[in-house]
């Protein structure tokens, strides 16, 4: 009975979601995904098949490009997948974030994988970023899907974002994934944008038994005093040091004392009274998973008081983790504008929330660029910074 009244709970406040929407003008919202995306996101099986079999089109897709085959394949739902593909979807569709196989590599789901390359899926398909299912799977740390996807002979030197995926395991430090691309082929000596070879990468994570099995592979490099396992790694930490010591000079920086003026809209305390319950509520269905719900809520509260950066940022958390790469990145320089007159030239705060957002979806070249761009921009500016203190001590 309690089950029953949950299930009635749940599908009451979908459609409260949607009414909402609606009434608030939020039409990123109601274009984001059709019922059957929906159904097929949350491991509804029995729905999905239900809405095709009244007509619903099983290969329509999400305004990101996202279909119900590329959820079934991403949370490993085999009985629905294998229905999909019955009814004539594409195994290899493209979205925003790749081809099914991608999603399923990526999320560690080797039944799904088999069931795609069994039926011709392009194991080297890529996104507009590179990434494609055998670096995916690295990523995830999937030696099931790894072995499935070099035995249906997919590349392993390949390269996204200047990273390989043995620089990948390097970074994650897994033996038995770097012994297994090494088996194939891959390369120890190749370099990423920076010019680091995937021995280094281990050594800076302290990851030894990786270093031990790239150690007799790789060669030399001039630049480090005593090449054995023990001096590399060793130097590795006395570089990370450095950095460290580098940013916490950085840190330390004094902030600009004139902070730019922004004219934000003023708000009435009923306004923001009514915002901040909005937002409790966002709050709650967050901590529920309920992400549509707190997407909702935050954008019910953020139309009440547009000035409060935090409800931006919140719903670009829930954007993420919907798979809505596009409005979180919108959401999440909307909260840093929002918040310019506190976070002025704080570019690493800035690098660090955008950082989050590409933990959670690596295949979004708009965060990965927005990553790079605050990083280059504190770079710039404390650059510049230095460069004043300097001209100051010459004054002196």
């Amino acid at each position: 009975m309690a089950s029953d009244a949950s299930a009635a709970l749940a599908v009451r406040q979908k459609v409260q979601l949607f009414l909402n929407a609606a009434r608030s003008g939020n039409l990123d919202l109601l274009k984001s995904e059709t019922p059957l995306i929906h159904a097929a996101r949350q491991g509804h099986t029995d729905t999905a098949k239900f809405l095709i079999e009244h007509g619903a089109v099983p290969s329509i897709a999400s305004n990101l490009g996202a279909t119900a085959l590329h959820h079934s394949a991403g949370i490993g739902d085999i009985e629905l997948l294998r229905y999909l593909i019955s009814k004539g979807v594409d195994v290899n569709l493209q979205s925003d974030s790749g081809t099914p196989l991608i999603w399923a590599a990526g999320h560690a789901q080797p039944d799904a994988v088999k069931i795609l390359l069994e039926h011709k899926a392009d194991p080297d398909a890529e996104t507009d970023d590179d990434i494609t299912p055998l670096l995916s799977s690295v990523a995830a740390g999937s030696l099931p899907c790894l072995e499935l996807l070099i035995q249906a002979g997919a590349k392993v030197n390949i390269s996204a974002g200047g990273a390989t995926p043995l620089h990948i395991a390097a970074d994650n430090g897994s033996t038995e994934i770097i012994n297994r691309l090494l088996k194939a082929g891959a390369d120890p000596n190749v370099t990423d944008e920076d010019g680091t070879k995937p021995i280094l990468v281990s050594a800076g994570r302290s990851n030894r038994g990786a270093v031990e099995i790239l150690f007799p592979l790789t060669s030399k490099i001039e630049n480090i005093p005593k090449w054995t396992v023990d001096g590399i790694i060793e130097y590795m930490h006395s570089e990370t040091s450095r950095q460290q010591e580098d940013m916490k000079r950085l840190k330390e920086a004094e902030m600009p004392k004139d902070l730019p003026k922004q004219d934000l809209p003023k708000v009435s305390p009923e306004a923001k009274k009514k915002a901040a319950e909005a937002k409790s509520r966002g709050d709650e269905a967050f901590k529920r998973k309920e992400l549509d719900i707190a997407v909702d809520a935050y954008t019910q509260a953020i139309d009440l008081d547009a000035t409060d950066g935090t409800l931006f940022s919140n719903r670009s958390l829930c954007w993420l983790r919907l798979g809505q790469a596009e409005q979180a990145l919108a959401d999440a320089k909307a909260s840093y504008a929002t918040c310019l007159p506190f976070l002025f030239q704080k570019f690493d705060e800035a690098a660090n929330a955008f950082y989050e957002g590409v933990k959670l979806d690596p295949e979004s070249r708009e965060l990965v660029s927005a990553f790079r761009e605050a990083v280059e921009a504190g770079r710039k500016f404390h650059g510049t910074d230095k460069e004043k203190e300097k001209e100051k001590e010459k004054e002196k």
